[in-house]
Order: structure tokens, then sequence, then C-alpha cells
């Protein structure tokens, strides 16, 4: 079963200087059917002005993990910084028994473009933690690449996230068909985020969302950027 989330049914808020769309319920916008899917809490997306951004705020006993689009993110936290995040880039950061952290836009004139992902963690209280890699984006070319695992044999290239998540990463063109095995009992969240793709024959565009769940197989194509959700 597959279920789509379109781009225009989303939760939005505009700020000025923020321009978020909320795939899942987050702070003002609510909706009981869309709380999120499986362990996925929260993915949105962020337009941030430039040289604006959020002050410092804290979190606990979450899995976050932020994936550029376009532009840059400064980033500072109780544990460690700055940093600055930029496109084909990925920031994990456990906030596990607490974490204090503020994020804006690293550039004075050009805006920000993210996606900003909350997955709820396998055991609370864990120790904070900061990580973030860069990735060459021929390796997700017809083809997809982890960016984030529950385990790590390469941390410059592979995150680790304290939950059984497996998060992706695929650009396809003309002639791509991407293909990932669901075991039994496991679960998708397909993300587009630029251009438009066909998933096991739905069409999906930028910003559209779909759930997958009792599927053995997903398929990919189309010509366009994407990430894959593998969800207990």
């Amino acid at each position: 079963m597959i279920t789509i989330r379109r781009s225009e049914d989303r939760g939005y808020a505009d700020r000025g200087w923020l321009r978020s769309h909320a795939t899942f319920s987050f702070g003002s916008y609510h909706d009981p059917n869309f709380m999120g899917f499986r362990v996925l809490r929260v993915l949105n997306e962020d337009r941030i002005a430039p040289g604006k951004g959020f002050g410092p705020h804290s979190h606990r006993d979450m899995e976050i993990v932020t994936y550029m689009i376009d532009g840059q993110l400064a980033h500072r936290d109780s544990v460690t910084g700055p940093h600055v995040l930029s496109r084909h880039e990925v920031q994990a950061m456990t906030a596990g028994d607490g974490l204090v952290h503020s994020e804006f836009n690293a550039s004075d004139t050009e805006p920000s473009h993210s996606l900003q992902i909350w997955i709820e963690p396998h055991t609370e209280d864990l120790p904070p933690s900061y990580q973030q890699i860069a990735f060459d984006p021929e390796g997700a070319r017809g083809r997809l690449l982890l960016l984030a695992a529950p385990t790590s044999s390469d941390p410059a290239r592979t995150a680790t996230i304290r939950q059984d998540v497996q998060l992706y990463v695929t650009e396809v063109a003309a002639g791509d068909t991407v293909t990932h095995e669901l075991r039994e009992g496991r679960h998708a969240w397909i993300q587009v985020v630029s251009g438009a793709i066909d998933l096991n024959g739905m069409a999906l565009r930028q910003g559209d969302g779909a759930a997958v769940s009792d599927e053995r197989e997903i398929r990919v194509s189309g010509d366009g950027e994407a990430l894959v959700f593998d969800l207990p």
C-alpha cells in the first residue's frame, strides 16, 4: 500500500524570514491524521532568509537530521561548533538527555533551503552528539546512496543514528530505475527533494511524500532527487 502526501496539502507557515512546509504536525500546525509515520516524526522543508535563523533552543530524546538542498546553514550547539552545512552535506544530531543549539543562514545575501528530519530514538536519555558528513552526488546517480544508519563502518560517509532506520538519497534521470527491497515488517517513506519521480507507477513531484507499507519492493524512476527512509 502506498499513500501519497501531496506537497500542497502540507502545513505551511510564513514568518517572513522563514517559509516552512510541514509534512507532519509541527508547532502551530496540527493534523491528527499526520502525526508522523512509524518512527519518522518531523519532516519540514525550510527556506530561511539571508542572515536569519533560529536562536538558541533546546531539544531532547530525538535524532535530528538536516539535509541541505541549497545554500548554507551555520550551526552551533552545547556539544560542538560552530559548523557550516552546505549542499551535499548531512548533519545528524542526537539530542539525547538535552541539547541546546542554534541554526542560522550562513549567507547574508542568499537564501538557504533544507529539510529538517526528526526520528524517534530507540532509547531515551542518550548522551548528546553531533555528526556532519559530505557525500559525492555521483554516488547517488542511478542508485541509492546510504547517508545514515544505526551503525557505520565509515563515519566520514555514513552518519550513525540511534534507531533502526536507513536513510538513502537517489538522483534518477531518463532511463534510470532504482529498486529497494523492503524486508518483511519494514516500511518506507519517500520524499521528493527536486524534480519529479515515479514510485511504483505513481507520479510524485517536488515536495510530495509517500508512505509505503506491505510492499516487497519500491521502484524509483523519472528525473529527480529523492530521500528514501527504510523504517521499522
